[in-house]
C-alpha cells in the first residue's frame, strides 16, 4: 500500500478511553496492510486492557504514556517511536473510527521516502455531524487561513494526516505545537510558514462509533485561543515573506 517499496509506512492511532471503538477501527484499519503503532495516551485500566490484547498481533506496537498528556503530546510519542522503528511515514488516524478506511489508502499512494508532502485530510461529513460542530470549524479555518495568508491548508482539524516522519520531527523540536487538541492545527500552519508542501485529500467522516469525545469545553477553547493568538502574531512577523511567497504564487 506504501506505493514506492523504499518508503516505510505506519499507521499511528493515538488512543484515550476508547475501550468500545478501537478494535473495531483496527479491524477496518488491517485492509491497508500497514504496521500500527498505538499510542496510549493513559487510559483507564478498562481501555488499557483492550489494547494489551491488541497489541499481541504482531504487527501492532503499543506506546503507554503514565497519564493523560493530550492527543498532540501522543502524537509526537507516536511519531518519536516511528522514527525509532526505521519508518519514514506516519498516517495518523483516530481511534474512534470515525473515518472511512476507503478513503485512506490514496494517502500513501504513489509514495517514496523522500516524499517530503503533508498530506492532510479534509472532512466529508454525513447526517450524523451536529451542524453547530460543522459550522463552528470555519471560525478555525478563517483564522488559518488568515495566519498563512493562503487556502493552502483546507481543514487543519481533521484527525487523518501523512506526516513525513524526519522533517515533521525536525519541526516539533523547535516548535512542539501543543500538548492537546491544538497540535492538529498548529503544526500544518508552521509547516506552511516553513515552506513546506501540503496536499488536501477527502475522507468521509461519520460521528464516533462509541459517541465518545475528549474535548474539554474551557480546557481546549482557552488552549485553542491562545494557539491562535500565537499563530496570528506569529504571521505578522513573518508578513513580508507570505506575502513575497503568495505574490509569486500568483504570478
Amino acid at each position: 500500500m506504501s506505493g514506492d517499496d523504499s518508503a516505510r509506512v505506519a499507521l499511528l492511532v493515538p488512543v484515550y478511553n476508547h475501550a468500545g471503538a478501537i478494535a473495531h477501527t483496527l479491524e477496518h484499519l488491517k485492509a491497508l496492510a500497514l504496521p500500527i503503532i498505538l499510542v496510549d495516551d493513559g487510559s483507564d485500566a478498562e481501555c488499557a486492557a483492550v489494547l494489551d490484547t491488541l497489541a499481541q498481533a504482531p504487527d501492532v506496537d503499543l506506546v503507554r504514556l503514565a497519564a493523560n498528556r493530550g492527543k498532540g503530546a501522543a502524537v509526537r510519542s507516536g511519531l518519536a517511536r516511528a522514527a525509532a522503528r526505521g519508518f519514514t511515514h506516519a498516517l495518523q488516524v483516530d481511534a474512534d473510527g470515525q473515518h472511512e478506511a476507503q478513503d485512506l489508502p490514496a494517502f500513501v499512494r504513489h509514495l517514496n521516502a523522500t516524499d517530503e508532502c503533508l498530506r492532510i485530510g479534509y472532512p466529508r461529513f454525513d447526517d450524523s455531524v451536529p451542524r453547530h460542530r460543522f459550522y463552528s470549524r470555519y471560525i478555525t479555518h478563517s483564522l488559518v487561513w488568515l495566519a498563512t495568508l493562503s487556502f493552502a491548508l483546507r481543514d487543519t482539524m481533521c484527525g487523518v494526516k501523512l506526516y513525513p516522519i524526519a522533517a515533521v520531527n525536525r519541526l516539533i523540536a523547535n516548535h512542539p505545537c501543543g500538548d492537546r487538541m491544538e497540535f492538529d492545527t498548529e503544526l500544518p500552519v508552521r509547516w506552511v510558514w516553513q515552506g513546506g508542501r501540503v496536499e488536501n485529500l477527502p475522507v468521509r467522516v461519520r460521528y464516533p462509533v462509541d459517541g465518545v469525545s475528549h474535548f474539554a469545553l474551557w480546557r481546549d477553547n482557552v488552549l485553542l485561543a491562545g494557539m491562535h493568538l500565537r499563530l496570528v502574531t506569529g504571521m505578522l512577523k513573518r508578513l513580508p515573506a507570505l506575502l513575497g511567497r503568495r505574490q509569486q504564487t500568483l504570478s
